[in-house]
């Protein structure tokens, strides 16, 4: 039962334990090529490439997930990536990104999926997939 008392020799290591997570999630993972297949669990299922990026589609567990990457990450562009299960409603990210829009994930259960993205003007889509 706790009893108010702090034990002092745990203290520090806590805070340690903490402040190191804490700096992880401001900080983030540092970045590269394996970003986008960090961000979707799952097997990859099909990639489809554009002229200004890469759809990348996931599925595994029952879940498809989807992810729009710059084919050159830089400044600020219009980014936008959906997916949706044969029967469901689509689920999308867009904005103002510099190298990745989503993941976004869907239940998919055993049914087809498919995934659009958009960047700057380019686009691309994976049709069904199941």
């Amino acid at each position: 039962m706790f009893d108010g008392v702090v034990d002092r020799k745990l203290l520090g290591p806590a805070l340690a334990v903490l402040a190191a997570a804490g700096g992880f999630v401001v900080f983030g993972p540092a970045g590269g090529s394996a970003d986008a297949a960090a961000a979707c669990a799952g097997r990859p299922v099909k990639a489809v490439a554009f002229s200004t990026g890469e759809l990348r589609l996931y599925k595994g567990n029952g879940y498809a997930c989807a992810v729009a990457a710059a084919k050159n990450p830089g400044p600020r562009r219009q980014m936008s990536v959906t997916v949706q299960a044969r029967g469901g409603a689509p689920a999308g990210d867009s904005g103002s990104y510099t190298k990745l829009a989503g993941p976004i994930t869907v239940h998919s259960g055993n049914r087809c999926v498919r995934a659009t993205a958009a960047i700057a003007g380019g686009s691309a889509d994976t049709g069904w997939v199941c």
